[in-house]
């Protein structure tokens, strides 16, 4: 039974009085957080030796990777369950136990064939060097013959800016190609800059991620849909879309086994793009050009797609982990506080020479690593709202593990207060800044300044928002759902260091060691920032637990009006 409870109207009312209130009551909570001695990391029991065991453990060839459905997955699991045990904590199920059954399908393009047709003369693209493609649909084998290909732009409908990129055409049973990302549209006063009215300017938003377009391909009707990948606005090379997409990968079980889903979905390089222009006589940098224009129109590329997926299936009983510690306060121990960190990571390839394992040592060993510091850490407190530690599965995936518990909440949405997320932790050392992924859109934010500035320290936002980080980790399927969710990231300036070195390190492991076998331990890592980054987490949870108001999305926030709508009448 969904428990209920009245919210005054200062809270879900005029915004202006709501908010001084809230900025008194969560600042006062971070105040009284940051004057307690007995709330240091030292004292908490954070530690970099107690980060360290847990990589250790969990980046380790025994655990094969991580990846769901496998003997790693088990003993994650396991590891998990065994460490909130021994901390004391209670089981975060309410049927008794540390589990939460995530029903996952797993599917694996065995057989792929991708050719296409221009003037009658077939050519093909090569999988997984090419172009990888796959299909979610739960059947064994999936084509689409003789399918007219046609370039949508960035593929995006898009209201409130007035912008559709379909227009009136017809895409029904076609072969659609897109933009990654969405239009970086130039500002008309100044075309070196970009038009911040239109998609947020530089900031992504959900428009730009490949999820949504494979959303709106199904909806448009399309058999097949390509996004045209770049490095840059991607924000990962090739070899990252061929080791996430080419193996087995999983969806959430479904009743019609993905049948209403656009048949065929995947990427294609640059290069295979660009070819594919040429043959149909079209040039591809001219109809990017086109595509940042409201007035573009579906074009065809005057070819033919004949694709084919053979699927390996199988179904997997995947879990997340969920642990427990009661708020102390009669009618607030209702209320949640609930941080997340994803357990899995890429399994292993046994077609590779030499290593096969994708340990994920800092992806996400590191912040699963920093969840169970965190638990520690609360066990020495007493909160006033239950605070929940959730470990998900699938994140890897398409955030499937935090979409189910989004969609099949342990405890009611409308009583989870916040939402804080762990994804690859600070392993280089101290830092001046600290990055807030998805920069302008919570209160928490507030709170995360309030802790900051008395330790001389700053907070700025990230660096590359086209590259729509926000939308790629657990934390946004809270925020789909109205949950205000923060998801920081340590900083670029690095104590003691060259301005240079943190931007170089951060490139050095996206272009080496993300998704690779390479994401390992590694002799240069300092996790003193790692604690100071645990330890911010643990000041902000916190706050929020202790605090007499609860967090909101700013305005502006394209998450707001989910929120409001979800409180309204309690």
């Amino acid at each position: 039974m969904r428990l209920r409870f009245s919210v005054s109207k200062a809270r879900w009312g005029n915004l202006s009085i709501f908010k001084t209130a809230l900025l008194l009551g969560v600042l006062a909570g971070t105040a009284s957080v940051m004057k307690s001695a007995d709330l240091t990391a030292e004292a908490l029991g954070i530690s970099g030796e107690g980060l360290l065991g847990h990589i250790k453990t969990l980046s380790s060839d025994a655990f094969e990777g991580r990846q769901p459905g496998s003997a790693g997955e088990d003993k994650s699991v396991d590891y998990l369950v065994g460490q909130f045990k021994a901390l004391g904590l209670q089981p975060g199920n309410p049927d008794g136990t540390f589990l939460q059954k995530v029903p996952l399908e797993g599917f694996t393009a065995a057989r792929t064939k991708i050719s296409f047709a221009t003037d009658g003369q077939w050519w093909d693209l090569g999988f997984p060097f090419d172009c990888v493609i796959w299909s979610r649909h739960y059947v064994p084998e999936i084509t689409v013959t003789n399918s007219e290909v046609v370039f949508v732009g960035y593929g995006v409908v898009a209201p409130e800016y007035g912008w559709d990129d379909y227009k009136d055409v017809d895409v029904r049973g076609k072969t659609i190609v897109m933009l990654v990302n969405d239009p970086q549209v130039p500002d008309p006063k100044d075309p070196t800059k970009l038009d911040d009215t239109m998609f947020k300017g530089k900031a992504m938003t959900y428009y730009g991620r490949w999820t949504y377009k494979y959303e709106m391909a199904t909806a448009k009707g399309a058999a097949a849909a390509l996004v045209v990948h770049e490095t840059g606005p991607a924000g990962y090379p090739w070899a990252v879309v061929v080791g996430s997409n080419s193996r087995e990968n999983f969806d959430l079980q479904a009743a019609d086994g993905n049948a209403g889903r656009v048949p065929i979905e995947g990427w294609m390089t640059l290069d295979s793009a660009k070819k594919m222009c040429a043959k149909g006589d079209q040039d591809f940098d001219a109809l990017k050009k086109a595509a940042l224009r409201k007035d573009f129109r579906p074009v065809s590329l005057k070819s033919r797609a004949n694709l084919v997926v053979g699927n390996s299936l199988r179904e997997v009983a995947s879990r997340n982990v969920i642990a427990r510690r009661e708020g102390s306060d009669p009618k607030l121990k209702n209320e949640y506080v609930v941080y997340t960190a994803h357990w899995d990571h890429l399994g292993k390839n046994p077609k590779l020479e030499g290593d096969q394992i994708f340990n994920g040592a800092v992806d996400n060993a590191s912040g699963t690593a920093a969840l169970l510091e965190l638990a520690k850490a609360y066990t020495k407190v007493t909160p006033k709202r239950t605070v929940l530690f959730l470990s998900v599965t699938a994140e890897e995936k398409g955030l499937l593990g935090s979409k189910y518990y989004a969609a099949h909440p342990l405890y009611p949405l409308d009583h989870t207060v916040a939402n804080l997320n762990m994804d690859s932790m600070n392993v280089w050392g101290k830092t001046r800044d600290v990055i807030i992924v998805g920069y302008g859109q919570s209160t928490l934010e507030d709170i995360v300044r309030g802790i900051l500035t008395p330790r001389g320290r700053v907070m700025t936002p990230e660096a590359e928002p086209e590259k729509g980080s926000f939308f790629r980790s657990d934390h946004f399927e809270f925020a789909k759902q109205g949950v205000p969710a923060l998801y920081m990231h340590d900083g670029i300036d690095y104590l003691g260091q060259t301005p240079e070195f943190g931007r170089r390190k951060h490139d050095d492991y996206t272009q080496n060691d993300y998704h690779k076998v390479t994401d390992e331990i590694k002799a240069d890592w300092d996790l003193s920032g790692a604690v100071e980054e645990t330890e911010m987490l643990f000041q902000v949870g916190y706050a929020v637990a202790q605090g007499e108001e609860w967090p909101v999305w700013k305005p502006g926030s394209e998450f707001k009006a989910r929120r409001e709508a979800m409180m309204k009448g309690k």
